[in-house]
C-alpha cells in the first residue's frame, strides 16, 4: 500500500477502487513465463495514485511542497521512482530487507529513469536499524508491511525510531486494512486481464490476530503461479496503532477513511460506520 485485502475492498482498491487506476495489459503471459514482481505491481500498486495521495495528506497541513522521502519496505521501489519524477529536486530513500527484490526494482524501475536514479538510495538493511540522522519530510510504510512487527514494543521502537528520522512538523504514512471480514479464511481473485490475482487468507488466530496471507496469480491458459508472496503478520486494530503512535512521540494521528459514501475518496474522519472490509491510512505528523 496495503492496497482492505478483502474481498477486493483491499489492497488494491485501497489505492483506488476508481477509474483513476491506468494497468497495461499483460499479454500472452502463463506460470513459466511470468515474472511475479510485474504482476506484483500490477495488480497492487499504483505508484501515480500513491503519490497523488502522498501530496494531499501534506497539504493538509504544510503550503510547501515535500521533497525528501523515504520509503520504507520498499520492495521493488516502484514509488520511490515516482516520488522523484513528480516534483523537480525531489529525493527518495528505500529500505528493505530482500537484496533480490531491491536488485529486481534497480534494473527495472531505477536504471530506466536515466539521470533521476542518482536520487535515489536504495538500502538493504532492516528498518530498525535505518539511519535517523538524515531528516526527511515524509517517511511512509504501505501495503501493511509493518504489520511484520507482531510485538508491541517492537511495533513502538519501529514508530519512535521513524518518528526520530522525521523532520520538524513532517509526516509518517501507512495503510491498513480492518473490517471483520480481515479475521476471516477467504479467497477473492479479481480478474487483471489476462491473469487473475488471488488474495487468500488462509489463517487467522483470534488470540493473537497472527494472520497467513498469500497472493496467486492465475492464467488464461489454467497455469497458476501460487504463493507468489506470502505474509505472515499481526492484524494490528485501528485504536492500537493510534495508541502506540502518540506512545512513539507524534503529537497528531489523522486517519483518512473513504466511507464509501460513492465520492472514492480519502477524508479525515473522526468516527465512522464499520464495513465488512476497509482500507484506512495514518498520517502521524512530528
Amino acid at each position: 500500500m496495503l492496497q482492505a485485502h478483502m474481498a477486493r475492498k483491499t489492497r488494491k482498491n485501497q489505492k483506488k477502487k476508481s477509474n483513476r487506476q491506468k494497468r497495461k495489459p499483460v499479454v500472452s503471459i502463463t506460470a513459466a513465463t511470468a515474472d511475479k514482481h510485474v504482476l506484483y505491481q500490477q495488480s497492487v500498486q499504483d505508484a501515480d495514485v500513491t503519490q497523488e495521495f502522498v501530496d494531499e495528506i501534506w497539504a493538509s497541513h504544510r503550503e510547501d511542497k515535500a521533497m525528501r522521502m523515504r520509503e520504507d519496505f520498499c520492495g521493488t521501489a516502484l514509488f520511490c521512482a515516482k516520488w522523484v519524477q513528480s516534483e523537480p529536486g525531489r529525493t527518495a530513500v528505500g529500505i528493505d530487507l530482500d537484496r533480490e527484490t531491491l536488485d529486481w526494482g534497480i534494473e527495472h524501475n531505477i536504471n530506466p529513469l536515466s539521470a533521476d536514479a542518482k536520487k535515489i538510495s536504495l538500502l538493504c538493511q532492516d528498518v530498525l536499524d535505518a539511519d535517523v540522522s538524515s531528516k526527511f519530510d515524509v517517511i511512509v510504510a504501505f501495503n501493511f508491511s509493518y504489520w511484520v512487527f507482531k510485538e508491541r514494543q517492537t511495533l513502538l521502537q519501529y514508530f519512535k525510531r521513524v518518528r526520530e528520522a522525521l523532520d520538524e512538523n513532517s509526516v509518517f504514512i501507512m495503510d491498513m486494512h480492518g473490517g471483520p471480514d480481515a479475521q476471516f479464511e477467504m479467497e477473492e481473485p479479481t480478474d487483471m486481464g489476462e491473469f487473475d490475482y488471488v488474495w487468500e487468507q488462509a489463517e487467522f488466530c483470534p488470540i493473537t490476530h497472527n494472520t497467513v496471507c498469500h497472493i496467486h496469480f492465475h492464467f488464461r491458459d489454467g497455469s497458476k503461479l501460487n504463493k507468489a508472496f506470502t505474509y505472515e503478520w499481526r492484524l494490528w486494530t485501528m485504536p492500537e496503532l493510534r495508541d502506540i503512535l502518540m506512545e512513539a512521540g507524534f503529537s497528531r494521528i489523522d486517519t483518512w477513511f473513504d466511507e464509501d459514501d460513492g465520492t472514492d475518496e480519502y477524508a479525515i474522519c473522526e468516527t465512522t460506520a464499520n464495513m465488512e472490509a476497509w482500507v484506512a491510512y495514518l498520517a502521524a505528523w512530528k
